[in-house]
């Protein structure tokens, strides 16, 4: 099915996957995925390694979005680059998506990577005029490790940070083995310039938002936390203490994912990682 570009909300740009199936479509969610920091939308677009062509192959239609800043969505307006004026711009863009395709899928699922499932769990603590059925996220914990909060304090007194490729790679993907150096290198295709808030936010602000947000969501939550994620404190103790922020979930099945880096879709357990979440997602729309 050909992908659909969409601008929704105050000019925010969705990539629209239609369902291949379309009868199964009005009983399944509409997923919409948010990246991270350091990507645009297309992080979920990669050819080979697509979270929206997945989806669409067992009959869910999917969007990705850019968020403000990112992508087509670089003109967007968002209050000095924050994660939580993200949050409000990608809540009213998806407003405006789901007035335009209701009736079309059961509710909305939000998958959420990084700075996008910070985001995720912001939305789902939200006002909305929209249904959410569910939220997955990954890449996203309690706290960063002392290495990080020091490398962040030395972040350049710019607008936006590019993050060399070299140094993503270290960041992003776990030991040698646990994905293939070509996927790596294709994965590249996704990078776009940061606005320097939102990454001193993650790093400095996270802590205190979760705290405010987490007890104020109700829907059910996937929660995969990769073992090598060099840009969290990463544990089994840490997990589930993650989770047991969220007092109010209906349901939350959050692990520790064995084999993977911070980008556990470009390892070699990331078809495995999507149909997992995809999998969810149907469970939460039944």
């Amino acid at each position: 099915m050909k992908k659909e570009q969409l601008l929704c909300g105050n000019r925010v740009s969705f990539t629209v996957s239609p369902a291949s199936v379309s009868s199964f479509a009005a009983d399944h969610p509409l997923i919409v995925a948010i990246h991270g920091g350091t990507y645009s939308g297309k992080y979920f677009d990669i050819k080979g390694h697509s979270l929206l062509d997945r989806a669409a192959a067992i009959g869910i239609s999917a969007a990705a979005v850019d968020r403000p800043h990112y992508g087509s969505s670089v003109g967007v307006a968002s209050r000095n680059g924050s994660i939580e004026s993200s949050a409000l711009a990608v809540n009213e863009a998806i407003s405006e998506l789901w007035s335009e395709r209701a009736g079309c899928s059961k509710g909305v699922f939000i998958v959420g990577h990084s700075i996008g499932g910070a985001i995720s769990i912001l939305l789902a603590a939200m006002d909305r005029n929209w249904p959410l059925l569910g939220i997955a996220i990954s890449g996203i914990g309690l706290r960063s490790p002392d290495s990080v909060v020091e490398q962040w304090r030395g972040l350049p007194p710019l607008e936006s940070i590019e993050v060399p490729a070299e140094a993503k790679d270290f960041l992003m993907y776990g030991p040698e083995g646990s994905y293939l150096q070509s996927v790596r290198a294709l994965a590249h295709e996704a990078d776009f310039p940061t606005p320097r808030q939102e990454l001193i936010d993650i790093v400095f602000e996270w802590p205190r938002l979760l705290r405010e947000a987490a007890p104020r969501v109700e829907v059910p939550i996937h929660y995969r936390q990769p073992e090598f994620d060099n840009l969290w404190v990463v544990d089994q103790t840490e997990v589930a203490a993650f989770k047991a922020q969220f007092t109010k979930s209906s349901l939350i099945d959050g692990e520790l994912m064995r084999g993977v880096g911070h980008n556990i879709d470009f390892h070699r357990l990331g078809a495995a990682f999507q149909l997992q979440q995809l999998s969810f997602a149907l469970a939460c729309s039944t």
